[in-house]
């Protein structure tokens, strides 16, 4: 009796295509992959756009939680031991394409195909790293420069590509919503932005390089004598610190 031998799996062919227990979806902008509170019995795979993931507290205050983009999968928490409800929301940003993949498909392509689980690993290392970085961001950097690190994730910094990006069109109050600030703040720090040369701002959001700069540099102080509308006067240092200096 011949023994057929195994094809190697493919992980990239099987996120490319429709297929068992997996099926090609298109979004328009401000469109939701998925909502809170509704039945969480699928993942999807982000192959073209941007989207943002939101949640709502019972006194209707939404939150944005994090920034996907194409390569990232979306909505992975259905894949809990106990299958539940949607804890958040997943809305487009820009025209998606994704490939929606059922719970009991992904657990077995996970637990059969080594390549597909290790690939999945990896992604939620680089999302539990992401979002560690997002509170120390929130914990202990000033609004301005959570406002320059979200521009610069938009843009897609440290990744192959041009070296100047257009972000996909945002508005001020979703981004007041991402970085926890007011629009009145953020429309001040993107003027100022804009006026160092560090962003384009007509329309659509160009950033350049040089904000990344002045990120790794913490050059804000130095290069921004401005002061935004409700920012907190900065503390005065004390006799015995300055003794200390």
């Amino acid at each position: 009796m011949v023994q057929l031998e195994k094809l190697e799996f493919d992980a990239a062919a099987f996120l490319a295509s429709a297929g068992l227990g997996r099926r090609m979806v298109q979004l328009a902008p401000k469109e939701a992959f998925f909502s809170q509170g509704d039945p969480a019995d699928s993942v999807f795979y982000l192959q073209k756009g941007r989207a943002k993931v939101t949640v709502v507290s019972a006194a209707g205050k939404e939150a944005t939680i994090t920034l996907v983009s194409s390569g990232e999968f979306v909505g992975e928490g259905a894949l809990a031991a106990m299958a539940g409800l949607r804890l958040s929301t997943a809305t487009a940003i820009t025209d998606c394409t994704a490939l929606k993949i059922g719970r009991d498909e992904m657990a077995r392509v996970m637990h059969e195909e080594h390549s597909f689980s290790e690939l999945f690993m990896k992604f939620l290392l680089e999302r539990s790293m992401r979002i560690q970085a997002d509170l120390v961001d929130q914990l202990f950097n000033s609004s301005e420069k959570r406002l320059a690190r979200i521009l610069l994730l938009m843009a897609e910094f440290g990744k192959p590509g041009e070296p100047e990006q257009y972000i996909p069109k945002i508005s001020q109050e979703t981004l007041a919503e991402m970085i926890g600030t007011t629009r009145s703040r953020v429309s001040f720090f993107m003027n100022r932005f804009r006026k160092l040369g560090l962003i384009e701002y007509n329309g659509r959001i160009r950033v350049h390089r040089s904000l990344l700069n002045v990120v790794l540099h913490d050059q804000f102080t130095e290069r921004s004598p401005g002061k935004p509308p409700g920012s907190v006067t900065p503390r005065s240092t004390s006799k015995a610190a300055k003794q200390l200096r």
